[in-house]
């Protein structure tokens, strides 16, 4: 599996922002997708995932209410909407496949090359 997530760029707070995560390949075999990110000198800490067939969704305490994870099944698409940003949300943002339900990284088999988001105040 071949992921490419785009969209990150450089924003105000309170502004949004919409990344994407294109998977190419043996997409077959993906049960769930997960967006990770991590700040500077920060750990990966997981943000929100949703599973393909059921299009299940769960968030981080951190940004429920403002990101809404969806999904494209025609396209292989996973889409991150993220809104009210705030500088805390500053990292670089990876998305990821599971073949379950889970929000450990470790348990994350493929991951796209990040893009970063900076939230300036």
């Amino acid at each position: 599996v071949q992921l490419q997530a785009s969209g990150g760029g450089a924003v105000q707070a309170g502004d949004s922002l919409r990344l994407s995560c294109a998977a190419s390949g043996r997409t077959f075999s993906m049960y769930a997708m997960g967006w990770f990110r991590q700040g500077p000198e920060k750990e990966r800490e997981f943000v929100a995932l949703i599973t393909w067939s059921g299009g299940t969704t769960y968030y981080a305490d951190s940004v429920k209410g403002r990101f809404t994870i969806s999904r494209d099944n025609a396209k292989n698409t996973v889409y991150l909407q993220m809104g009210s940003l705030k500088p805390e949300d500053t990292a670089v943002y990876f998305c990821a496949t599971a073949t379950r339900f889970d929000t450990r990284p470790q348990n994350y088999d493929y991951w796209g090359q990040g893009t970063l988001v900076t939230v300036s105040s």
